[in-house]
């Protein structure tokens, strides 16, 4: 299983789209291999607007299914990295 491809994805209104988004996340876990969230956060304040860095692992039909997905969710770009 080639573990290759980096997908970024952007958030606008992440709280919004949160339920969304963890539902594509769980369904793909299988082909994550590492997920990091970013987003601007203090003691008053926690951004909307986030980022996602994913290692994504799997065959190219798997990771253009994510990227899919990903991407039919309002609020939400998705870019890939294909490093194979």
């Amino acid at each position: 299983m080639d573990c290759y491809y980096i997908i970024g994805l952007r958030l606008a209104s992440r709280v919004h789209n949160a339920v969304k988004l963890q539902e594509v996340l769980t369904k793909s876990g299988c082909n994550i291999k590492t997920r990091l969230g970013l987003h601007e956060t203090d003691e008053k304040y926690c951004s909307n607007d986030g980022l996602i860095i994913i290692q994504a692992c799997g065959t190219k039909a798997e990771i253009d299914d994510m990227m899919t997905a990903f991407n039919e969710i309002e609020g939400i770009t998705a870019k890939l990295m294909d490093l194979n």
